[in-house]
């Protein structure tokens, strides 16, 4: 597998400017985007200035992060969505980055929300920004988060949806904490259900040994320095023949706090092991 790194894991103390910088740095072969940070950018460069900044490096864009709570918007929410969505094809397109992150809706109301509704929903929204994202070449990869409060929580639920709306250009997001969030990844084998040509997109990340009760993003620590079995993620992942990108997102505010030329080589070193 190849290093990745998102743009989440210092998105506090850092810019994108800052960010391909020490990716070159600590050889890093792809960065995720985020964004938000793509548009602060933007305020001061030109998108010719990243397509040539990504000509001339053996850095490349992976995947734009991300287009969030698509489930079960009011007409005003969907408008918003659909122009987000429409911003990162159009500059996934101009700098060559493969693959669109997309997140389910998440709320206290989600619980309330029947398997039916869920899977119906999905289905119907992933086939609207697949036809939008296909004119530009653009990949939606779909992310399960297993907190209760996200609608599409587990990868037996999020393959249903993925085989049901049936279209090449959308596959999966895997997040290891986000799976460690459904009953502590006790269904690791749920990683056979996925054919590798729908893999787009692995988010490799640690976690605190805390209740599933009080586990966040908040607690997600560096890969090797918690309690989720990376190893036996990554080797079911290679079994299937995935030999993609193993990209490092975290959101913990310690991180954030930290010089990002140490979080970018720690982050490195410590994922190399799992590659």
């Amino acid at each position: 597998m190849k290093l990745g790194i998102n743009e989440a894991t210092c998105k506090e103390n850092s810019t994108l400017e800052k960010d391909l910088m020490l990716c070159e740095k600590y050889h890093y072969s792809y960065i995720e985007i985020r964004l938000d940070m793509l548009k602060d950018y933007l305020k001061r460069h030109s998108i010719k200035e990243l397509q040539n900044f990504f000509k001339t490096s053996n850095v490349k864009p992976y995947a734009l992060n991300s287009i969030e709570d698509i489930n079960f918007c009011t007409e005003k929410q969907w408008k918003e969505i659909v122009a987000l969505f429409t911003f990162a094809c159009e500059m996934g397109q101009k700098i060559k980055n493969p693959y669109i992150v997309v997140v389910p809706t998440m709320g206290d109301d989600m619980i309330k929300k029947t398997e039916k509704e869920i899977f119906n929903d999905s289905v119907n929204v992933l086939q609207k920004l697949s036809d939008i994202a296909t004119p530009y070449g653009m990949k939606l990869a779909f992310e399960p988060i297993g907190n209760p409060r996200w609608c599409v929580r587990n990868l037996e639920q999020c393959m249903d949806i993925i085989n049901a709306v049936d279209r090449g250009n959308v596959g999966v997001a895997l997040d290891a904490f986000n799976l460690f969030l459904y009953n502590k990844l006790q269904n690791i084998d749920s990683l056979t259900l996925i054919p590798a040509e729908k893999i787009f997109v692995y988010h490799i990340d640690d976690s605190e040994d805390l209740p599933l009760s009080v586990l966040d993003h908040c607690h997600r620590l560096f890969p090797g320095d918690g309690v989720i079995p990376l190893k036996a993620i990554t080797q079911k992942l290679h079994e299937k023949g995935y030999d993609g990108v193993a990209s490092v997102e975290i959101f913990r505010p310690e991180y954030w706090a930290m010089d990002p030329d140490d979080v970018f080589s720690l982050a490195a070193e410590k994922t190399k092991q799992f590659l």
